[in-house]
């Protein structure tokens, strides 16, 4: 995948997710990685990783993060109607905004 795609959700957007092993969990996005067509989500696919002593952390050890998730595994969650749902775009001014299938509330302001 060497061309970015267009992701239907944002770091700062509440999403749930659909499948794997944290599926139902919900989580705001810290990070979105379109050329990756992936996600980070705050609380969600926690990993543990082992390091080595650096300057930044001088005693090593196991860190738990975060790792990427597929975009296609979650769903935006409506800030308006706390609904998870689908988005349809929304012609506002000459450009498009992002807006809930269920209650037709415009979500990017």
């Amino acid at each position: 995948m060497s061309e970015a795609l267009k992701l239907h959700v944002k770091k700062g957007d509440t999403v749930i997710v659909l499948s794997g092993k944290d599926k139902g969990k919900q989580g705001k996005v810290i990070e979105a990685l379109p050329k990756k067509a992936k996600v980070v989500i705050e609380g969600v696919n926690k990993v543990k990783r082992h390091t080595k002593p650096s300057q930044s952390n001088p005693q090593g050890g196991i860190i738990v993060k975060e790792a990427a998730i597929s975009s296609s595994k979650v769903m935006l969650v409506c800030p308006s109607c706390k609904k998870p749902t689908r988005i349809k775009k929304v012609a506002d001014g000459g450009s498009f905004k992002r807006a809930c299938k269920k209650c037709g509330e415009v979500i990017d302001k």
